[in-house]
């Protein structure tokens, strides 16, 4: 199959870049590309093994040894030396091994030969991806969705440049020294910051905006579309000419000079950005050295330095999930000790994220004061403090999708039993089979080495890990709830639920009802920085339709149920109970209590004369019900926990949908 040129790819200099430095020095540690969809991520990385030079393998050695320098713990080994390597070794194209989101820890490591075990009495280790990717390079497309349990085994291989399984009485090792390439839209969720931190380089690609840019990727992608080969051989040449800079700068890259003068500007660069640990330092050192091998000069220059700076820094800058990644050059410039190398042609920075106005034209301003609200008019408020949530964790088991939440049965995790399959086997209990096969080899007139085996032998794996859950938050923004402070602890606990969901892969959605219905402000996502400035603009004020929020809620739930019916959700409703606008709300709140949606109410009525229609909700959610001095953002997420991790059990009777509406 003909891949897209690499030298045809239009714009997206930085991600060539990164590719190029780790093409040259696969030791930088990777390169992970974040962007939005249909930003030419993944044609960047498959394209990228077009221009890689050939690998000299050890032939018939799974594990890709090279001749020179044989890997002496290859568990194809031992391998032949002197003259006898010379006739064994061929050369072949660099791999591009693909790692999908839904692998198995088996299918990444590589596990015991299950078939030679069961046939032919043997241990033999059958090699996973990380093996095919040795000398190679390994892309994981949607990085942030992979299992974190596969993430940490990927990053350990990658940094120690060997992988090592011990597992289904397996204990082996050996070389994986692989290009590491994760390409992720942040839209679908963050990568925790300690494994943001492991990958060498990062990058934001987008798509340009030049009209006449945009008008050539489209060009050349429909003639790519149109004759893949004629395309190619347009390009060959540039083809040729990356692929021999890169050979000659992988050839020179051990004799470039990284002085005691460089070393120093890159130890000054981290400490002015405030860079954690020392990870950082070492990465610049390492793409600085690959820049100026591919430059064809002998040392390492500020150049290479403030190259390789704005590469290894913009990920290792953020605090927390809120802070957009990216670089201020202008401090990068400061901390080299040099005056900035741009001249008047220089371009201002472009607008922040987050300023002037928001998707549905409302401009962000300077919040009012309490006293301030009027009615028919709108106001924005701020959000409060966020705080350490506590893990909202569903009880029981259940089998939803793998996040770090609530315990279920999931595909990933570690082993807890065996059991028959109910279809074809996927992932086979070698222990579990062998002993229920055991017992029949007699009867069944075994004379060698192999079992004779039956289908009902076969055992699964049974793994137990944590899974993901919904928690979407219904806020009552009307005028009545208007109150500064009120708004503030509900934004508060809200950005800290999401924060904590961020870890631990929740989905969390935000739905406010005021003035006329109800508005889905954030669908259920895990992407925090779409979430902090959906609710940074919330607006509030109008009048109060807490029928028309129900519904919006039941009805999000219905489609997430659609799409993944494994989720369990938790409705929050943050009110006072009124319900001025949109008719009567009991009628809804049954229908939600009848689907067996779980719901929290937060009471959030005030005055000395209570109504106490926040109860009534309540009670017809068959919600757990808190009253307003419980709101504080603190107090909020502990109630939560509470709520889901017992409350229903405290009291059975509580769940029982009324006669009415059974």
């Amino acid at each position: 199959m003909t891949q897209f040129p690499f030298s045809a790819i239009v714009a997206m200099d930085d991600m060539r870049l990164a590719l190029i430095l780790n093409a040259i020095s696969p030791a930088i540690g990777g390169v992970l590309v974040r962007g939005e969809k249909g930003t030419a991520k993944s044609t960047a990385v498959r394209a990228l093994t077009t221009v890689l030079p050939p690998v000299e393998v050890i032939e018939g050695c799974r594990f890709s040894c090279s001749p020179s320098a044989p890997d002496p713990q290859c568990p194809d080994g031992p391998h032949p030396a002197g003259a006898a390597v010379a006739t064994a070794a061929q050369l072949r194209p660099t791999r591009l091994v693909e790692l999908p989101v839904g692998a198995t820890e088996d299918r990444l490591t590589g596990s015991l030969d299950v078939g030679r075990a069961l046939t032919e009495g043997v241990t033999s280790f059958q090699p996973g991806l990380l093996a095919a990717a040795h000398r190679g390079v390994l892309y994981v497309d949607e990085v942030n969705l992979l299992h974190d349990h596969l993430v940490d085994l990927l990053l350990d291989a990658a940094a120690l440049g060997t992988s090592y399984v011990e597992r289904d009485g397996v204990s082996v090792q050996h070389a994986a020294r692989f290009l590491l390439v994760g390409t992720m839209n942040p839209e679908e969720g963050e990568l925790r910051p300690q494994l943001l931190d492991r990958f060498g380089l990062t990058v934001e690609a987008a798509a340009p905006r030049d009209p006449a840019a945009r008008a050539e990727v489209v060009r050349r992608r429909i003639a790519f579309d149109a004759d893949p080969a004629a395309f190619a051989a347009r390009f060959a040449s540039a083809e040729a000419e990356v692929a021999d800079s890169i050979a000659m700068a992988r050839a020179r890259l051990a004799a470039v000079v990284v002085d005691d003068a460089a070393l120093e500007q890159i130890a000054a660069v981290c400490t002015s950005f405030g860079v954690d640990g020392l990870r950082a330092d070492i990465v610049i050192a390492r793409a600085a050295a690959a820049h100026a091998a591919w430059r064809g000069a002998a040392a390492v220059t500020r150049e290479d330095i403030r190259a390789a700076s704005r590469l290894a820094l913009p990920h290792r800058r953020r605090r927390n999930p809120f802070d957009a990644p990216g670089l201020d050059e202008q401090q990068l410039d400061d901390a080299l000790g040099h005056e900035p190398d741009g001249g008047p042609d220089d371009e201002p920075d472009p607008q922040p994220p987050g300023s002037g106005p928001t998707e549905d034209g409302a401009m962000t301003g300077p919040p009012r004061s309490p006293g301030e609200r009027q009615p028919g008019r709108e106001s924005v408020q701020p959000a409060g403090a966020t705080f350490r949530a506590r893990r909202l964790e569903v009880p029981g088991k259940g089998q939803g999708t793998a996040g770090r939440r609530s315990r279920a049965y999931t595909d990933g995790g570690h082993t807890v039993g065996a059991h028959p399959p109910r279809s074809a086997p996927r992932d086979v209990h070698l222990t579990a089979t062998l002993m229920a096969s055991a017992p029949h080899q007699i009867r069944r007139g075994r004379t060698g080495p192999g079992l004779v085996l039956e289908r009902g032998d076969l055992r699964e794996r049974r793994r137990e890990g944590r899974e993901s859950n919904l928690v979407l938050f219904l806020v009552d923004a009307s005028g009545s709830m208007a109150a500064r402070r009120r708004m503030e602890a509900v934004k508060g606990a809200v950005l800290s639920l999401l924060l904590d969901a961020y870890q631990r892969r929740d989905k969390v959605g935000l739905i406010c009802f005021r003035g006329p219905g109800a508005q889905l402000l954030l669908p259920p996502t895990s992407s925090v920085d779409a979430a902090a400035s959906r609710l940074e603009s919330m607006p509030t004020g109008g009048q109060t339709p807490l029928a028309a929020g129900l519904a919006e809620a039941h009805a999000t739930v219905l489609r997430e149920r659609l799409r993944d019916p494994l989720r369990r959700p938790l409705l929050v409703v943050v009110t006072d109970g009124r319900h001025t606008a949109g008719g009567e709300p009991d009628a809804v709140a049954l229908r939600l209590r009848r689907d067996g949606v779980a719901a929290v109410v937060v009471d959030c009525e005030a005055g000395p004369v209570r109504l106490g229609l926040a109860g009534v909700l309540a009670r017809n959610l068959g919600a757990f019900h808190l009253g307003l001095h419980e709101l504080s953002a603190g107090a909020l997420a502990g109630s939560v926990r509470a709520f889901s991790v017992g409350a229903y059990r405290r009291d059975p009777s509580y769940w029982e949908v009324p006669r009415e509406v059974a």
